[in-house]
């Protein structure tokens, strides 16, 4: 089977606030920031709560579309309740910054996330199709989310995500990850499988899918809590 893994971005983009507004939303009042960059043609976003230029220990997301999940609501993944779960957190806080970035399909795009859907249906997981189609098995990057950290002069934060690939690429441009947050969504039928095979050939810290549903919402969020220095890089 052909393997493509993409060659590694370390170059970090140019980025430029484009526009700016107030952003309602059911979760709380945040502010929505449009940038523009110098590499592609895409406008990445970032939301916001609260005074988070020049902060120090702030509570961020960065989160790849998904729109399938976000806005079909496609159940094969968990993209649009890490989504809205960020958010509440960001809002229970106070204070925080949700990254969005225009990165379909684990930055293989739209149309060959669908071809890798259907080589899912029959019978491959998320990893093999994306081998299969001649991709690696996440080809997204994160020099951009590392750009527009800056240009809030943002340097050390509270990461919330499951992945140490993310961790590790933050890291290694510099931005101090004080602590991990994790973020589990209870699967359902059609995302634990995808989930369980993210756990187990992606290395993503996921602790509690082999817990059925009901055992599942027993778990405290609180006890989730996790050093990312005891993390793997």
């Amino acid at each position: 089977m052909f393997r493509f893994q993409a060659e590694k971005i370390t170059r970090i983009p140019e980025v430029t606030m484009y526009s700016e507004a107030k952003l309602p939303t059911e979760f709380g009042d945040f502010r929505v920031l449009v940038f523009r960059n110098d590499r592609d043609n895409k406008e990445h976003l970032a939301l916001t709560m609260g005074d988070i230029e020049h902060a120090r220990g702030i509570l961020v997301r960065v989160h790849s579309e998904c729109l399938t999940g976000e806005v079909l609501h496609s159940l094969r993944c968990d993209c649009r309740e890490q989504l809205q779960e960020s958010m509440r957190m960001v809002a229970k806080a106070g204070r925080g910054l949700i990254i969005y970035l225009r990165q379909e399909g684990r930055g293989i795009g739209l149309g060959n996330k669908v071809r890798a859907y259907a080589l899912q249906d029959d019978g491959m997981d998320t990893i093999d199709a994306n081998h299969q189609l001649g991709f690696g098995s996440d080809d997204r990057d994160y020099t951009m989310a590392v750009a527009i950290l800056k240009a809030f002069d943002i340097k050390s934060l509270l990461l919330i995500t499951n992945n140490p690939e993310k961790i590790s690429d933050l890291k290694e441009h510099g931005i101090e990850i004080i602590q991990r947050v994790p973020i589990e969504i209870q699967p359902n039928k059609y995302s634990r499988s995808y989930l369980k095979t993210k756990r187990d050939k992606a290395g993503h810290m996921l602790d509690h899918l082999d817990l059925d549903d009901a055992d599942l919402r027993l778990v405290d969020p609180s006890k989730l809590q996790d050093d990312c220095s005891d993390n793997p890089n």
